[in-house]
């Protein structure tokens, strides 16, 4: 299953007594594959600096780029579709990448 986190799952996920705890061992037991951009690592690491500190925040972006089940997307072009919020328009990507993705969700899920 390909997953986009919100950078608040992840402040929420890291703390080992948190009960959302299971998403980041989710992650780690790469039960998902994560998606992300170059903008969405650069959030990752400005909001879990300020909520845990710069070592924290550097090794969990560590842990983020050399994951086996990390899917990075590059962007193209920016369409700018979240209004409310200008700060999400993190992934819009080129047609073919949704594709895949959307293909191998699909057959993942009817295997």
């Amino acid at each position: 299953m390909n997953v986009v986190l919100d950078t608040n799952v992840w402040v929420a996920a890291i703390s080992s007594r948190s009960k959302y705890r299971p998403i980041f061992d989710a992650f780690i037991d790469e039960r998902f594959q994560l998606c992300v951009t170059t903008d969405i690592l650069m959030e990752y690491e400005e909001i879990l600096a300020q909520f845990f500190g710069q070592n924290l925040a550097k090794t969990v972006l560590q842990l983020i780029e050399t994951a086996p089940n990390v899917y990075f997307i590059t962007r193209y072009y920016k369409w700018r579709l979240i209004k409310a919020d200008a700060d999400d328009n993190k992934l819009t990507v080129r047609l073919p990448e949704v594709w895949n993705i959307w293909s191998a969700m699909i057959s993942t899920s009817t295997s």
